[in-house]
């Protein structure tokens, strides 16, 4: 570097910067992506977007599904682009590569990338609340197919643990088993409750029954093809590359049961417009639909409204959560399936009454309660007690999710607290007994849900985002000045999130 702080000729300023300056750069460029974007859109493409090195004027990023990487090469590349070179002198092309795959190539020459041409009509609009829990499960590090013709639409595999056979049935599920059970027994007859959509929280036991479905169905010798969100799209927009979206419609469309998962992650609107026409051929055809989603499809704001109403023209059943008598049915069977292999383990009826009674939160942390006790005993030889299994699963009873608060529940809430009706906090009266209570709602809306405020503004009967925003900063500024209203509404949210 010369004297006058300018680099000397030849010499790479991003180089000159080290390693800790390019990273705080990169850090710099996420938190404004986060902040132009906003919060859903950030977290569905860019949470899980690393900077791997810089060599050469290229920025070497990295994702963990090809999906992921063909969606911000398709829509944000230059974005992306612009926004670094904009926070680090010398970046002049950005490559994304999938993380344990081969390093992404290295452009010929030291020049901005253009971003591939972006499939007609689509979109990317945020992700619906909800997404984070499951993103970072199954939906987020699913790998898409492999690229076959018409978009390969073989399906995802079924699981074969997955069967009526091992779900545990309760008074929460009770109505989702038999509904499944009811579908899958239908040997060639015309469809039942179509489509068949689910609805729960993570771990419930929605995919179970999916899959249990599927086996069902596919021992009858009927063809089934099961597709989480992420595969289906990844199929659509491949078909659509290939130039075989024609034959990625007949193959979709020839099958007997379609089930697909996680159907709150479809972004696009291409891709949402040819879910649509799919239901509706498939079902007019007689052909049997089950869904699932973490909420209802009147919830589901990011799909389009006439695919939502035709998903709400069928069943749509929710599981609700575990009560203490099924968790420790759950638990019961878990360790029985897990004794099979080791008959040495043993959990006494102490230690699985404490664990049933601590894990609240869904069946996925029970089974998880399981294998760190199976753990215990198998790596030490000590024999489960109370005290180790307290230790054992001490992390899963520590971040156990939330209970998620819907708006339907606080408005209802609210308007019951304060001898109002809920179409009337929804309506347009502006009388101070109506005005204030909706006010509340639309706060404990913005404080207790993901929802942008947009979507609460839709609602709440359709309103701008400008007037949720004025009733949450009104009731910010009144529960700092008066403590009555401060205490009334803590009481509510303690109501509510209970």
């Amino acid at each position: 570097m010369r004297l006058d702080g300018s680099l000397a000729e030849g010499v790479d300023p991003v180089s000159a910067m080290g390693d800790g300056a390019v990273q705080a750069a990169w850090q710099r460029v996420k938190r404004r992506l986060r902040a132009e974007l906003g919060e859903d859109v950030f977290a569905s493409w860019f949470a899980r977007l690393e900077l791997q090195d810089v060599e050469g004027g290229v920025a070497r990023l990295t994702v963990p599904t090809r999906f992921l990487k063909s969606w911000i090469e398709s829509h944000y590349l230059d974005r992306v682009l612009a926004t670094f070179r904009s926070e680090a002198d010398g970046i002049e092309s950005i490559a994304v590569g999938v993380r344990g795959a081969s390093a992404p190539p290295r452009p010929a020459a030291p020049k901005a990338v253009a971003a591939p041409r972006p499939v007609p009509a689509m979109s990317a609009p945020a992700l619906p609340e909800g997404g984070e829990a499951e993103r970072g499960s199954r939906h987020a590090h699913a790998h898409p197919p492999a690229t076959g013709e018409a978009g390969d639409l073989g399906g995802a595999p079924l699981d074969a643990r997955l069967t009526f056979e091992s779900f545990v049935v309760g008074r929460s599920n009770a109505l989702a088993h038999a509904a499944a059970e009811r579908v899958a027994r239908t040997d060639g007859g015309p469809a039942l409750y179509n489509p068949l959509y689910f609805h729960a929280g993570v771990g419930l036991g929605k995919t179970h029954l999916l899959h249990a479905i599927g086996h069902a169905v596919k021992m009858a010798g009927r063809r089934v093809t099961y597709l989480t969100a992420d595969r289906f799209m990844y199929g659509f927009v491949n078909a659509l590359k290939t130039q075989n979206a024609l034959a990625f419609k007949e193959r979709l469309r020839a099958i007997d049961l379609l089930i697909l998962d996680d159907v709150q992650f479809i972004q696009g609107r291409s891709i949402q417009a040819e879910f649509g026409h799919t239901l509706n051929a498939l079902i007019d055809a007689g052909r049997q639909v089950v869904v699932a989603s973490d909420r209802p499809p009147a919830e589901l704001e990011s799909l389009d409204e006439r695919v939502r109403s035709r998903l709400a023209g069928g069943l749509v059943v929710e599981i609700g959560t575990l009560d203490e008598t099924l968790r420790a049915q759950i638990l019961l069977s878990r360790l029985e399936a897990v004794r099979a292999a080791h008959p040495s383990f043993e959990v006494g009826p102490a230690v699985a009454e404490y664990v049933a009674k601590a894990i609240t939160a869904n069946g996925r942390d029970l089974e998880g309660a399981v294998n760190r006790l199976l753990a215990h005993a198998t790596l030490t030889g000590a024999p489960v007690t109370l005290d180790t299994a307290e230790t054992a699963i001490r992390d899963l009873v520590k971040n156990r999710e939330p209970k998620r608060v819907k708006i339907e529940d606080i408005q209802k809430l609210v308007a019951s607290r304060y001898n109002v009706s809920r179409s009337d906090i929804l309506s347009e009266r502006r009388t101070a007994a109506v005005v204030k209570p909706r006010q509340i709602a639309m706060y404990l809306s913005k404080v207790l849900t993901l929802r942008s405020l947009p979507e609460i503004g839709r609602r709440f009967g359709g309103r701008d985002h400008t007037t949720v925003l004025h009733a949450v900063r009104k009731i910010e500024k009144a529960i700092g000045e008066d403590t009555a209203l401060c205490d009334e509404v803590e009481l509510l949210k303690r109501m509510l999130q209970d």
